[in-house]
């Protein structure tokens, strides 16, 4: 039986969905606040291979993720991170673009693309702006 990792090309394909997801957080002005974001973690190229692992093993495929973190609870993962509503519609809008740029469309990304959908609006709490008092 096919998984959906299998239907959108294998971890290859996810590899480069990501890395171009964040080639476009780093140059692209509107998401500049949820790119300063990474620098309070482990920074742009950890997240890059994080979110490769998550995605692999959220699409059916290997579990490294779960594997090396003990769990894929995006809350936990997450609780960290102030995310407003904003961020999380900034963050889908250059997620659906790095979809389309690699040709990630149709039927077979509708279901993969709903479920991200809900988990970036059950990430979003109520904080305020994270950069208020900031002085990096």
């Amino acid at each position: 039986m096919k998984t959906l990792i299998d239907h959108l090309g294998g971890e290859g394909a996810i590899f480069r969905l990501v890395n171009h997801f964040y080639d476009l957080m780093e140059t692209d002005p509107n998401v500049a606040d949820i790119h300063r974001l990474h620098f309070r973690g482990h920074g742009i190229d950890h997240t890059r291979v994080q979110q490769a692992d998550f995605m692999i093993g959220f699409l059916g495929g290997r579990q490294h993720y779960r594997e090396t973190h003990g769990h894929m609870d995006v809350r936990q993962i997450h609780a960290h991170v102030p995310i407003r509503q904003a961020d999380a519609h900034a963050w889908l809008t250059v997620w659906d673009k790095a979809l389309l740029d690699c040709g990630f469309t149709g039927e077979k990304v509708d279901q993969p693309r709903r479920a991200v959908n809900r988990v970036a609006q059950i990430l979003i709490k109520d904080v305020p702006d994270w950069r208020v008092g900031e002085t990096a």
